[in-house]
C-alpha cells in the first residue's frame, strides 16, 4: 500500500511537470484568433484522472498551472485561470464516464461529452467572465457585440478543434500505456477499485 501511494504521488508530480512542459509547445491557430494556440497539456491531466481519480486530475491540472506560472510569471492571471477551468471542463466528464463504463466505447463517448462540455462552458465563461476580465485588466473597453463575435467566431470553433485534436492524440496513447500503468498504480486503498480483469480494456 505504501509503495502504491508513493508511486501515485510521484506520478502526480511527473504528470504535472509533463503537462507544464507541454504548455510551452503550442500550435498557433491564427485562423480563429491571433492569441489562440493548441497545446497538448491536457494529455497528462487525462492520464491522472483516468488512472487514479478525478481528484488526481484536478491536482495535476493545478500543478501544471503552478509550474507554468513559476516559469513565466503571473503576468496573465486570467489566462491561467481560464486554462485551469478548461482542463477541468474537459477532463472531469471523461473521468466520470470512464469510471462507470470502462471500455473503448466509454472512453470515446467520454471524450465526445468532454468536447461539448469544454466548448459550451468556455463559450459562456468567456463571454460572461474571462473577456470582461481581460478588458478590465488591459484597460480596453470591449463592447458586447465585439465579445459576442470573438466568442462565437473564434473561441467556440477553436475549442471544438482543440478538443478533437486532444482526443485523437489521447486515445491511442491511453490504450497503449494504460494497462501497464494501472497494474503498478492500483493499491489496496486506491479510490477507484477494480478487478484485475479491467486492466485490459473491453472493446465495447
Amino acid at each position: 500500500m505504501k509503495e502504491s501511494k508513493t508511486f501515485r504521488l510521484v506520478m502526480y508530480a511527473v504528470l504535472g511537470s509533463m503537462a507544464a512542459a507541454l504548455m510551452f509547445v503550442s500550435i498557433p491557430m491564427p485562423m480563429f484568433l491571433s492569441f489562440l494556440s493548441i497545446d497538448f497539456s491536457e494529455l497528462p491531466v487525462l492520464f491522472a484522472a483516468l488512472l487514479f481519480s478525478p481528484v488526481a486530475g484536478i491536482a495535476v491540472a493545478g500543478i501544471k498551472i503552478l509550474l507554468y506560472t513559476l516559469f513565466m510569471g503571473a503576468g496573465d492571471p486570467v489566462g491561467m485561470i481560464s486554462n485551469f477551468v478548461a482542463s477541468l471542463l474537459f477532463v472531469l466528464p471523461v473521468a466520470y464516464i470512464y469510471r462507470h463504463f470502462r471500455s473503448v466505447k466509454g472512453l470515446i463517448v467520454g471524450l465526445g461529452v468532454a468536447i461539448v462540455s469544454m466548448t459550451i462552458g468556455l463559450t459562456v465563461l468567456n463571454y460572461l467572465v474571462f473577456l470582461p476580465a481581460y478588458s478590465w485588466l488591459i484597460g480596453w473597453e470591449m463592447s458586447s457585440q465585439v465579445m459576442m463575435t470573438t466568442v462565437f467566431a473564434g473561441i467556440l470553433p477553436f475549442n471544438i478543434v482543440k478538443g478533437l485534436a486532444i482526443s485523437i492524440a489521447f486515445v491511442p496513447l491511453f490504450l497503449k500505456l494504460a494497462p501497464m500503468l494501472e497494474k503498478k498504480s492500483y493499491g489496496e486503498n486506491l479510490q477507484r477499485k477494480a478487478p484485475a480483469s479491467t486492466y485490459n480494456l473491453k472493446q465495447n
